[in-house]
């Protein structure tokens, strides 16, 4: 260790003495590109954007969307994607927990799928395939198949960013990421806040990991969410973009959910949202036909 240390050294003296040894040395000089700062930049404390995102939690109670849905496996070990056909689909939320999810064939404009679940189990219909499956939203007993161990509690929790929780505990850091765009051949900084929310282990004095969200500091909106599960293992990535104005709402034009362990992606393209319109219980009902083969998950 000591010997790097003084070949460091050395190799830093030449560098200072290089110049006044009188000594025929060329040199270039480079252009570097200068990341461009954002127009404007907001400071807030750590409480004020806690408090925000609560407000924004506390005013919304209902929420339906109208989107684009275009799903993708991606086996990023084995070095390839695969890509399926884009469709339309519907979305309904209403807190504490009740969500619906209907997809619809491309062209036909059939029932492609039906979900629903009112925040303790839920129901998929398959009409096609005459198939359903019923289950908990939490997961009790690991499946062989990671699709199988997917429950719809993560789409909900991909739509809306959650305020705290009472026994939630978090930081928020200061952090600034440089970003290239491509189409016009520049950097540009983007200056973030990163709101940490975890637990505390019982009787430890260990944190564990709930949420991470980051925030532009432009607009102060969350452009990036990520969840973990009990044991603190990366469970969902939720990318936001594209800010729209929808009416009486800001939200984003287009989400993107990853889940990293079962290796899928969920591209939202958000055409319509509405908030705070009244969604009956009868609205986050499914009815199976008779006949049709259902599949009870743990």
């Amino acid at each position: 260790m000591m010997r790097a240390r003084r070949v460091t050294g050395f190799l830093a003296l030449l560098l200072l003495l290089l110049p006044l040894s009188g000594c025929f040395i060329l040199s270039t000089t480079r252009r570097l590109p200068v990341p461009r700062p954002p127009a404007a930049v907001q400071t807030v404390l750590p409480e004020v954007l806690v408090a925000d995102i609560n407000q924004r939690w506390k005013s919304m109670n209902t929420l339906v969307a109208a989107v684009e849905i275009q799903a993708s496996v991606l086996k990023r070990k084995e070095g390839f994607a695969r890509d399926y056909t884009s469709f339309r689909g519907h979305i309904l939320i209403r807190k504490p927990g009740f969500l619906r999810v209907l997809g619809q064939v491309p062209v036909l404009g059939t029932k492609m799928f039906d979900m629903a679940s009112d925040g303790k189990t839920f129901k998929l219909y398959v009409p096609s395939r005459s198939e359903a499956i019923v289950g908990a939203n939490e997961l009790h007993k690991k499946s062989k198949s990671q699709i199988e161990n997917m429950r719809p509690g993560f789409f909900f929790d991909a739509m809306v960013v959650r305020g705290l929780e009472p026994d939630d505990w978090y930081s928020v850091v200061s952090d600034t990421e440089t970003v290239e765009d491509a189409a016009r051949k520049h950097l540009y900084t983007v200056p973030e806040y990163v709101l940490s929310i975890s637990h505390r282990k019982h009787g430890s004095q260990q944190l564990i990991p709930v949420r991470v969200i980051t925030f532009h500091r432009d607009d102060l909106f969350p452009y990036q969410q990520d969840l973990y599960d009990e044991r603190g293992n990366l469970e969902t990535q939720v990318f936001y973009s594209a800010y729209t104005d929808f009416g009486n709402i800001q939200f984003p034009a287009k989400v993107i959910i990853r889940r990293p362990q079962e290796d899928y992606q969920i591209v939202l393209t958000v055409d319509k949202v509405t908030e705070n319109i009244a969604l009956s219980d009868d609205q986050f009902q499914i009815k199976i036909p008779e006949g049709t083969k259902i599949q009870n998950l743990e």
